[in-house]
């Protein structure tokens, strides 16, 4: 049988799905090529048809299932396999968490040859609907269509709010129930497209950067506060003050009411004018009896229940003395480093964005932290002898930093540092395994414990305590 290009829309039969992919995707094997399967689960035995082929792999779709998984469910979104969020969905949530901890044991063994049988079991998020605390919904006059639905038909209508569809910047799948936000983010959606299509405005161009509407960002917190900002492109002070009455009345529990005129190329807020219709540019966040001020362009961990029991873990791990110098690397609004500053002596914290070390210096100030420093700068150029020399040398290093991980360079200061311990947050295992790979010269791996942040999705939290290794 033929591989390779060769197997475009080629059939196989009888495929064991084995493992699952990053992006959701079964895997299966037919001899030496290998196939990733969209919604097969680890289990499944099918018939599957390949639709796009590389040399030694091809993508396929399932054409008859002819035994289904242990593991696999019903989803339970029927936007599931449009929408690109949720693609675990058909998987059960046990399963979900097994194959996680699989994949930070592969990454940490194979990536930083780690010994990883003493790794801690997932912490489960206690909701696996409704956890997030902030979504963004796009409005585009470019709907996806579904099957069955005839783009030449007159009657058709294109607009929509919703979610990019994967791999498509110019099509937005219209959504009418999303299970990521708890309430009113459906009804407020739902109530303002409504709106908008039945007063004639225009959905936003995504090619040619044209028409009313763009945005809608809601955010929830725990304290039950909510904000809604609605970000407009080319709209003129009639349109905009009749739909932001239609949500204030519409709406009275909003907390914080905004808006936001977008003329830029790109759907970027962090430079943009933030104007406040109703109420106060921000809501409170609460964890652990601190408050946390969360602005429009805020950082804040977006599943605010499993966020306390990561951060828990992390400063539980650390061990905090009251005499304890700790460094808060990555310290984005200062979450993290005010969560732990009434367990130790000071708390200095970096972060390259100079919007969140504002938010992380309120932070501490309406919760009357006086033992916490903020530095905004690159990481890299921060973190230098000299700043270690001014603010000594640090107890504990509490390092969280994005996706992409540590900067060589930084990886290279906590060599010199030399902390007794550092915790590692990771979101990304990968380039974790990557940076230990090289810490774990100097440090022992004491403790890896994962974290599931984001129920029905490939990703993993990871936090990994190091101690330095005793002088021989």
């Amino acid at each position: 049988m033929s591989r390779g290009k060769g197997a475009k829309n080629q059939t196989f039969e009888n495929v064991s799905i084995i493992d699952i992919a990053e992006e959701g995707k079964g895997v299966g094997k037919a001899d030496d090529f290998v196939l990733f399967v969209e919604k097969a689960v680890p289990g499944d035995v099918a018939d599957v048809q390949v639709y796009r082929s590389k040399k030694n792999f091809g993508e396929a779709k399932i054409i008859a299932l002819k035994q289904p998984s242990a593991h696999r469910v019903q989803a339970f979104c029927e936007h599931f396999g449009t929408c690109g969020g949720c693609k675990w969905q058909h998987m059960t949530y046990d399963a979900q968490l097994q194959f996680k901890q699989k994949t930070v044991a592969e990454a940490l063994g194979r990536l930083a040859k780690i010994d990883v049988s003493g790794m801690l079991p997932i912490v489960a998020s206690p909701e696996d609907r409704y956890y997030r605390n902030k979504l963004e919904f796009t409005f585009s006059n470019k709907r996806w269509l579904y099957d069955g639905e005839n783009r030449e038909d007159a009657d058709l209508n294109m607009n929509a709010l919703g979610f990019h569809i994967p791999g498509r910047f110019d099509k937005i799948l219209d959504v009418r129930h999303c299970y990521l936000q708890a309430d009113p983010s459906n009804s407020v959606r739902n109530s303002i497209d409504s709106f908008a299509r039945a007063n004639g405005y225009s959905y936003y161009d995504l090619r040619n950067h044209e028409g009313n509407l763009r945005n809608l960002i809601i955010r929830t917190s725990s304290t039950g506060e909510l904000m809604v900002i609605v970000v407009f492109a080319y709209a003129d002070d009639e349109q905009v003050n009749k739909l932001m009455s239609f949500v204030e009345a519409e709406f009275p529990q909003i907390t914080s009411l905004l808006y936001i005129l977008n003329h830029k190329k790109n759907d970027t807020i962090f430079d943009q004018e933030v104007n406040v219709w109703k109420g106060r540019d921000f809501i409170y966040e609460e964890m652990n009896g601190i408050k946390f001020r969360i602005g429009p362009k805020s950082f804040y961990q977006t599943n605010s229940a499993q966020a306390l029991r990561l951060y828990e873990i992390t400063r539980d791990l650390a061990q905090l003395k009251a005499d304890d110098l700790v460094y808060d690397l990555y310290t984005g609004a200062g979450t993290i480093a005010n969560f732990v500053a009434g367990s130790v002596k000071e708390v200095v914290g970096v972060e390259y964005v100079p919007d969140a070390i504002e938010d992380a210096k309120i932070n501490s100030a309406i919760n009357n932290i006086a033992n916490t420093k903020f530095y905004a700068g690159d990481m890299k150029d921060v973190l230098s002898a000299n700043f270690v020399a001014e603010h000594g040398k640090p107890d504990v290093i509490i390092t969280d930093p994005p996706r992409a991980g540590m900067h060589a360079d930084v990886v290279a200061r906590l060599m010199k540092i030399e902390a007794p311990t550092v915790v590692y947050v990771s979101c990304n295992v990968a380039t974790q395994a990557r940076d230990l790979l090289v810490l774990k010269e100097k440090y022992d791996v004491v403790t890896i414990q994962p974290v599931d942040m984001f129920p029905h999705t490939q990703h993993v939290e990871n936090v990994v305590l190091l101690r330095i290794k005793k002088q021989e």
